[in-house]
């Protein structure tokens, strides 16, 4: 359950991320503003994407919201935070073009080794009845 609440947050956040190099490279941006619109869209799919579930199984709007961010803010915050932190540390990465391996290279390493360390993370939150387990309530 873990890794499947896991792969999940790592869909959302490998959305984001791409969405946000795409769009701030377009736009010309230096790479802090890139990286901030890339965390906020990994936020913002990771939430679409748990919404959607708990929508479907007929919760509310505002109930939904609620249940998303207590579900998901920990997994999201952890992964990207060692997603970025990867990138911003790997020699180059921060440069690289969306044209360059070393681009795909780096980010599909950093969001390999984030969900190697959110998966833990989950299980605990799971374990206490927090996180996807709430999540999981709405499933049917």
């Amino acid at each position: 359950m873990a890794a499947k609440a896991t792969l999940h947050c790592l869909t959302g956040c490998a959305i984001g991320e791409v969405l946000g190099m795409i769009v701030g490279t377009a736009l010309g941006w230096g790479n802090l503003p890139t990286m901030v619109l890339a965390i906020v869209l990994a936020f913002f799919f990771g939430y679409a994407l748990t919404l959607r579930g708990i929508l479907t199984a007929g919760v509310d709007f505002r109930s939904a919201v609620r249940v998303a961010l207590a579900a998901d803010t920990l997994s999201i915050a952890v992964m990207e935070l060692i997603d970025n932190g990867v990138i911003a540390v790997w020699p180059g990465a921060m440069d690289a073009h969306l044209s360059e391996a070393l681009f795909w290279t780096a980010l599909a390493i950093s969001l390999a080794l984030a969900f190697v360390v959110t998966t833990p993370v989950n299980k605990w939150m799971i374990g206490r009845g927090k996180g996807h387990a709430v999540v999981h309530r709405y499933h049917h």
